[in-house]
């Protein structure tokens, strides 16, 4: 087990934190500019939109990268078109997940 990675983990966590616990920290929170909420309300989204795409788009082979296009495009298409029509983030990763446990299933990669 390798710990070189553990001051990396606090400093993310460091850095993050505030944005994630301000409801928590401060309970005056409504009454922030309207921007300034939605931009709050966008940051864990946009997160995990990043660590979305890094493993969708991109696989590590022999120390290389490469750009890849394959099924877990299809679950990230079929997710956010779910949530975009249901307005619904559970059954937009439910349908993602169902379709790679499907796929992988099936063989294909």
């Amino acid at each position: 087990m390798s710990f070189e990675l553990v001051p990396l983990a606090v400093l993310m966590f460091a850095m993050t934190y505030p944005s994630r616990a301000i409801g928590l920290l401060n309970p005056a929170l409504e009454r922030l500019p309207g921007r300034a909420l939605a931009y709050l309300q966008l940051v864990g989204p946009a997160v995990l939109a990043a660590l979305a795409a890094v493993n969708v788009m991109v696989a590590t082979t022999d120390g290389r990268s490469a750009f890849v296009i394959g099924l877990p495009w299809l679950s990230v298409v079929a997710c956010i078109a779910i949530v975009r029509w249901r307005q619904n983030l559970f059954l937009g990763l439910a349908a993602a997940v169902a379709i790679a446990i499907g796929g992988r299933l099936a063989g294909l990669h």
